[in-house]
Order: C-alpha cells, then structure tokens, then sequence
C-alpha cells in the first residue's frame, strides 16, 4: 500500500461531519494563544495600597446609580415631573424612559458649578499629585456638602443626629455626611411633593369643572376624563408647560 493510502481515520472523521455539517474545519496545525493570571504575595504596605484604590475605585462605579439619586438633585426632579405626567392623565404618555432622560439632563445641569469645582480643585491637583487621597476626600466631602446642607431642613437633620445619638455639630463643616445625605433625601422628598401638589392642583381643578358641567348637561354616562385630557393637554401647551417646569426646577436649587 502507498503512502497516500495512509490517511488517519481520525482526520477522515473530522473532514466527514465538517463537510456534513456546512461548517469550514478548523487548521490542526494552529497554535491556540493562552493567557496566565497569577498572583504574588504582598511583600509591604506599597503594594497592598494600589489593590485597595482599585477595590474603593470599583465600589464608587458600583454605587454610582445610588450616589446620583442620594446626592444630586435627581430625586426632586423626576418626582416633579412624574407628579405632571400623572396630572395630565395621559397614562404612558410620555414615556418613562423620556422623563428619566430629562431628568438626568437637568441634573447634569444643575451639577455643573459642583463638578465643575471639583474638578479645579479635587481631581486635577490629584491627579497631578498636588495633594493626596485623605485631602482629596476632605475636599470632596466639603464640596457635596457646600451642596447639600442649603436644600437640607434643619429639623430632618436634627431628626438623624437624634435617631443615632449624636451629638448636635458646632459648625457647618462638623456636620457627617452620612448623617447628612439621608436628611438631604427626605428633605428632596418633601420638597418634591410639594412642587408636585402646585403643579397638581389646576388639572384637577380642570377635571372638577369638566365633571360638575357634563352633570348639569345631564351626560352622566360621558367619562369627564374624555373631555378633561385635550383641555388639559390644550393649557399645558398653551403655557409652554415644560419650560416653565425646567425653569422652576433649576432655580429651585439656585
């Protein structure tokens, strides 16, 4: 028998259900790439150090979402705004994902003097090793907090400090942050609803004018809400609603 006739009946096998199959058979001769992870013990405090910045760094990503709702003007926005799109009775209209969109945007504008003076005096001078981490902290801590405490009730400050028996701070740069952001969040809670409550009152104002003048037609069998909606979409329009409520939400924090 000749050479050629010795072909390896494993390979015959391969070139059969590739062929079979519709799918092009990989070369046996390439070589695959491997990767090798290891890790080494820590031989002093200056190689654990960089290992806890990346640790600190990936929680602060992972708290993102939290951070922008507790410590941005988010919260009073989008509740203002779903308290207007609930008003309106239009149900879905417009959609969640816009008045999240929205609402971001506003935050982004709102937040713009505050990243904008942290990033002159926090994160360039880190960055260019101006100053270290326990500064860099401090004076982000004094930067949220320059923001926070203005849109912060004195009572729902008092109200934490009470619940976790500490005592009352001396100055405003005493105040702990963690004692401050939950008091800054029902603060923005209050606030919101409030604002909502304004913006609520003459569309229901609208629905009871609409009710009270199809009962005197006698069109009881007529939902008032058929009516009320184009009414109440024709007076937002005609105010040019969202200005006004952008206007308000933004200098609300001014």
């Amino acid at each position: 028998m000749s050479k050629t006739a010795h072909i390896d009946w494993r390979l015959c096998a391969c070139l059969c259900l590739g062929l079979g199959s519709g799918l092009a058979v990989p070369s046996l001769a390439v070589a695959q790439p491997q990767v090798t992870v290891s890790i080494s013990d820590a031989e002093g405090p200056k190689q654990v150090v960089p290992l806890i910045k990346v640790l600190l760094a990936l929680t602060v990503l992972t708290l993102a979402p939290a951070i922008l709702i507790s410590m941005t003007s988010f919260t009073r926005i989008v509740i203002v705004f779903s308290f207007v799109r609930q008003a309106l009775g239009t149900q879905t209209v417009p959609p969640m994902q816009i008045i999240m969109s929205l609402s971001l945007l506003l935050t982004a504008v709102v937040m713009a003097p505050v990243a904008k003076e942290l990033d002159e005096q926090v994160f360039t001078p880190y960055v260019n090793e101006q100053i270290g981490d326990e500064e860099a902290l401090a004076l982000t801590g004094d930067a949220v907090r320059r923001f926070i405490l203005p849109h912060t009730r004195e009572s729902d400050l008092g109200l934490f400090y009470e619940l976790t028996k500490t005592e009352a701070p001396a100055t405003v740069d005493e105040v702990a942050l963690h004692l401050l952001i939950p008091a800054f969040m029902i603060s923005e809670l209050r606030t919101g609803f409030e604002m909502g409550f304004l913006v609520f009152l003459p569309f229901v104002l609208i629905d009871m004018i609409v009710a009270a003048m199809l009962t005197a037609m006698g069109m009881v069998m007529l939902p008032p809400t058929m009516m009320s909606i184009p009414l109440k979409l024709l007076l937002f329009v005609v105010v040019d609603g969202w200005s006004l409520l952008a206007r308000s939400v933004v200098g609300s924090f001014q």
